[in-house]
């Protein structure tokens, strides 16, 4: 029994380090950002963004060169099935949250779109390596478009993000992009070395794994970030992060292992977790859709009961793979 206590430590330790690591990374890139004359405006769309997703990116790149993409397509699903169930589901019970017409109309329809594309690169039990890039390259015009289309429709509260973050001299931002970006690369090596000797130990795959601990593990930014932001009424930014934070982790942290190392995968990646990661996104749009045409224009927390719900019933479709030692 001894010998689990040292992976156990070690995954709990590499995500902790992810975690601090993510939060120098971004303090330090949009510091360096700011020093260089770029408004918080684009910080916000673009360095925030992607910085909170930098550990399920930085997991998913070690797992691929440890041999390990089902890890690391496991923590891809996974971290969007925890943003919608688990995150965004614990936010509605602390506040209701509003929802703004721009986020149905604009950012739904692309996570939608990019959802689908993901279910064509999994559809056969084949991540390879040409739609994987093919895939991952699409986050560039993405971005540029949402950038034009913000700079024309600013968007207050992703300013104020932005904001928030601490001035910093030029060498500071440096320094702390350098040791942000240093610990999470130390922290997702022991991260995966953590996960992996789990795995091995109580006989399960490291899809599972990815999809269970690592993926809740690696969302708990987004978990702190939208119940922060509900509680002090950034309505836009509770939601607009997980809907953000899904897309980079279907464009960057999937595509990322089937890049660096095209898998074949098990029939029930598609079947269960791809399958269950769709409906959840679906049931989270009509939902937003409902709650824009209701008199309070909020999602509820009766809705917020309902994802959280969906969340455990995953559990039990997985619960299988987690006995049985398979997947």
């Amino acid at each position: 029994m001894s010998a689990i206590y040292l992976p156990m430590l070690a995954l709990v330790t590499g995500i902790l380090g992810l975690l601090w690591g993510a939060d120098r990374f971004v303090a330090g890139s949009a510091g360096a950002a700011r020093n260089f004359g770029i408004s918080p405006m684009i910080i916000g769309l673009t360095v925030v963004s992607v910085g909170t997703s930098a550990p399920e990116v930085i997991v998913s790149i070690n797992a691929a060169m440890r041999n390990a993409a089902q890890l690391a397509v496991g923590n891809a699903l996974g971290s969007n099935l925890a943003n919608i169930g688990l995150v965004l589901g614990i936010t509605a019970l602390v506040a209701p949250i509003p929802v703004q017409k721009h986020l149905l109309r604009e950012e739904t329809p692309i996570l939608l779109l990019i959802t689908a594309l993901a279910g064509l690169c999994l559809y056969d039990g084949f991540l390879g390596r040409g739609e994987s890039i093919s895939l991952g390259l699409l986050i560039v015009p993405l971005l540029i478009l949402v950038v034009k289309y913000k700079k024309n429709h600013p968007n207050p509260e992703v300013i104020g993000e932005a904001e928030e973050l601490p001035e910093l001299p030029i060498g500071s931002a440096l320094l702390w992009f350098a040791v942000g970006l240093g610990v999470l690369l130390v922290s997702a090596e022991i991260t995966v070395w953590g996960a992996k000797s789990i795995a091995a130990y109580a006989g399960i795959s490291e899809l599972v794994i990815g999809l269970t601990v690592v993926a809740i593990g690696t969302s708990l930014p987004e978990l702190a970030a939208s119940v922060m932001s509900a509680i002090r009424g950034h309505h836009d930014i509770a939601l607009g992060n997980i809907l953000g934070s899904n897309l980079f982790n279907l464009m960057l942290v999937m595509t990322s292992a089937g890049a660096i190392a095209p898998v074949a995968l098990s029939p029930d990646v598609f079947a269960r977790d791809y399958a269950a990661m769709a409906v959840m996104t679906v049931l989270m749009v009509v939902m937003a859709a409902l709650a824009l045409r209701s008199s309070s224009g909020r999602i509820s927390k009766t809705m917020g009961v309902i994802l959280l719900a969906g969340y455990g019933f995953y559990y039990v479709l997985l619960w299988p793979a987690i006995s049985a030692g398979q997947a």
